[in-house]
């Protein structure tokens, strides 16, 4: 789990490539590299830990380069309300000097296409397959 008190050591635990481009769901559409006080900024918004489950992981390697992709489950709680809500993730690694880094890290939500473009944070992973 993750919390505030440990954010900080969860995030320089992550193999990030200073220069990863990364798609998250937060705006703006993209950036290059991970800015932690950000991060930490909103983990702080939650009314203690934050739980990530991963499901139907799917990792392939070919040399150096690698990518993985899952579904992911956030819950916790935020503003007094319990949260719980499936996201998406595509990451590629890069293996450098015998280390494996993200350099590329995408996570999305669906989104309804029925004209309301609203998020479609209320969806359950069924799967073998798709949500």
């Amino acid at each position: 789990m993750i919390t505030t008190s440990n954010a900080r050591r969860s995030l320089h635990a992550i193999a990030l490539a200073p220069d990863a481009v990364i798609f998250d769901l937060a705006p703006p559409l993209g950036r290059r590299g991970m800015n932690r006080d950000s991060v930490a900024a909103w983990l702080g918004g939650w009314d203690g830990p934050i739980q990530i489950d991963a499901r139907d992981v799917n990792l392939t390697v070919d040399g150096d380069l690698a990518f993985v992709s899952a579904l992911n489950r956030m819950r916790g709680r935020q503003g007094g309300e319990d949260q719980d809500m499936w996201y998406r993730t595509t990451m590629c690694l890069r293996k450098t000097s015998g280390r494996w880094r993200i350099v590329h890290d995408h996570s999305s939500v669906p989104f309804y296409m029925d004209g309301s473009y609203r998020a479609a944070v209320d969806l359950k992973a069924h799967w073998g397959g798709a949500a």
